[in-house]
């Protein structure tokens, strides 16, 4: 396929050094689907220093609003994101695509890119890819043959994929820091921030192959839950709490 011309958004892939078979993936995919891209390094919530920590996670903030407490993993990602949002501002780009490293190409990636930068749109994020079909509501538009855009009735968890646009950046850089949860229920809460959110559908990413060196967020989450010495009512009420906070918020987002 033609390859997308270089004065388009840059496309950010999200690596850790470590994960080579996924970056080889990631190469051969957007190889074929004719895309240009850059590594973007990770950040390795492991290696961070107590005091990184402590200037980026907001732990009180964790157990008031928050299911359960961050694993490493879910703080590097978040900083990793964060990281691509600083790339783009310091940029002379309007917009990046920025994906992580265990995605699949499931349609034509290049066209809804292309498209996606061309749209004039009012979202600063435009999301490409969730784990199930996605509602739309609002204005409903046509993004390319085949392909819709517009508000989702809820925004999935996942940051599998997504367009984001200067001001988007800039506004998440302002308010992102320090975060109490994972990114991706941050981008779910984006009323609290103003973020305005699209979903493409269909979507033209896919989940990839989940093996890697560094392990997995969803590993680390499933030991972090086996570990937990909360009672077990505490945890239920964390649960409880999170639920309604954001069935609440997003009530009132949807009647604004």
């Amino acid at each position: 396929p033609a390859r997308r011309s270089p004065a388009m958004w840059p496309v950010y892939v999200i690596n850790m050094a470590e994960n080579t078979e996924r970056l080889a993936r990631v190469r051969a995919e957007l190889t074929k689907a004719g895309i240009e891209w850059e590594r973007l390094e990770a950040v390795n919530g492991r290696s961070l220093s107590a005091s990184r920590l402590a200037e980026v996670y907001d732990g009180e903030a964790n157990r008031r609003r928050a299911r359960h407490p961050l694993v490493p993993g879910e703080i590097g990602c978040y900083l990793s994101h964060l990281a691509a949002w600083q790339r783009l501002v310091d940029s002379d780009a309007p917009g990046a695509i920025v994906l992580e490293d265990d995605f699949r190409v499931d349609g034509n990636l290049a066209t809804v890119l292309e498209a996606l930068e061309r749209d004039d749109g009012e979202w600063e994020l435009a999301k490409l890819f969730a784990f199930k079909p996605v509602a739309l509501e609002g204005e409903v538009r046509d993004l390319v043959d085949g392909v819709r855009i517009g508000k989702p009735r809820r925004v999935p968890s996942t940051t599998l994929g997504y367009a984001i646009r200067r001001t988007g950046a800039e506004r998440l850089l302002v308010s992102s820091l320090p975060f109490c949860r994972p990114i991706d229920e941050d981008h779910k809460f984006y009323w609290e921030t103003g973020l305005k959110i699209a979903m493409v559908d269909p979507v033209p990413l896919a989940m990839g192959t989940q093996d890697t060196v560094s392990g997995t967020i969803g590993d680390a989450r499933r030991t972090a839950n086996r570990d937990d010495t909360r009672p077990w009512a505490a945890r239920v009420w964390a649960g409880v709490k999170y639920q309604a906070r954001y069935r609440w918020g997003l009530w009132r987002a949807r009647r604004s």
